[in-house]
């Protein structure tokens, strides 16, 4: 039986590793100045980020309808016997919600996953499902799998400004800017499907060695970690100091990654964080 993959855009591949692992990817909406665009193909974090800088007005993000699911599923099965549709957390999007209504219409041909993951976390998980299929793992040992490795997998990350958290109603204003006059940066972690907070620090460089810290103990727990660092505009120099704090530290280098225009939207620019999950589940 041979599967075919479909995930969506917050899973911050690119366009060209996507179709190198032949996985179709279902974009999400971003509606901004008036428009809806679609993540990835036409709106990126920059077109946002310097727009708000312009003063337009803050945007908003919106999830597939089954039907464009339903296109995606129509075409992957004509080459395959089945589909395995990852996509981002429920608790985030109705994303999945979307694509558990189109596989409906498929008899069984579909089979519909909640990475309860986001950005790289997802993205990590589309690419060992596709290393899995490559392998001829059936539909029930893959899902198996992807299950073990939500399970095990950790997101960590800092945001530049707290604005972004405030505008999308993740934190109260008052408490934008007390973290603003004070230098706190927020850490967040993904736990259950959910954005949650991971701690705070005053400044930069003690959020970096948060993260430098945070990998150095996954790898020691796990005997080694896939690891994948991702940032947005404006977070390009703070990547570089997360892998000079990680030099000499044995790790599966799964490369850096830009968080597209959905994820951006909510994060702002200058986030940076990593993506960890173990080797072998």
């Amino acid at each position: 039986m041979t599967i075919a993959i479909v995930t969506d855009s917050t899973c911050d591949l690119s366009p060209d590793l996507l179709a190198q692992i032949r996985v179709t990817s279902v974009p999400l909406y971003v509606l901004f100045d008036g428009k809806m665009h679609r993540d990835g193909l036409e709106i990126r974090p920059g077109d946002i980020f310097a727009g708000l800088k312009a003063g337009k007005k803050t945007p908003s993000t919106s999830q597939p309808s089954p039907a464009e699911f339903a296109v995606a599923y129509s075409h992957a099965l004509e080459h395959a016997d089945e589909v395995l549709s990852i996509h981002i957390s429920g608790q985030m999007s109705g994303t999945v919600g979307s694509a558990r209504l189109a596989a409906q219409e498929f008899g069984g041909k579909v089979t519909v996953v909640d990475s309860r993951s986001v950005s790289m976390g997802l993205g990590l998980r589309v690419l060992r499902t596709a290393e899995l299929v490559h392998e001829g793992r059936s539909m029930a040992q893959i899902v198996a799998k992807l299950e073990a490795a939500a399970q095990h997998a950790d997101i960590r990350f800092t945001v530049d400004t707290l604005d972004f958290l405030r505008i999308n109603g993740r934190i109260g204003g008052a408490q934008a800017l007390l973290g603003g006059l004070l230098n706190i940066k927020p850490i967040l972690v993904v736990r259950d499907g959910r954005v949650e907070s991971g701690g705070r620090v005053r400044g930069h460089k003690k959020a970096m060695a948060d993260i430098v810290d945070h990998v150095k103990k996954y790898v020691a727990k796990h005997g080694g970690a896939r690891v994948a660092i991702m940032s947005t505009p404006g977070g390009e120099a703070f990547v570089q100091e997360v892998r000079d704090g990680l030099r000499g530290v044995n790790f599966e280098d799964m490369g850096n990654h830009q968080i597209g225009a959905v994820v951006a939207t909510h994060a702002g620019p200058g986030t940076v964080g990593v993506t960890l999950e173990p080797v072998q589940v």
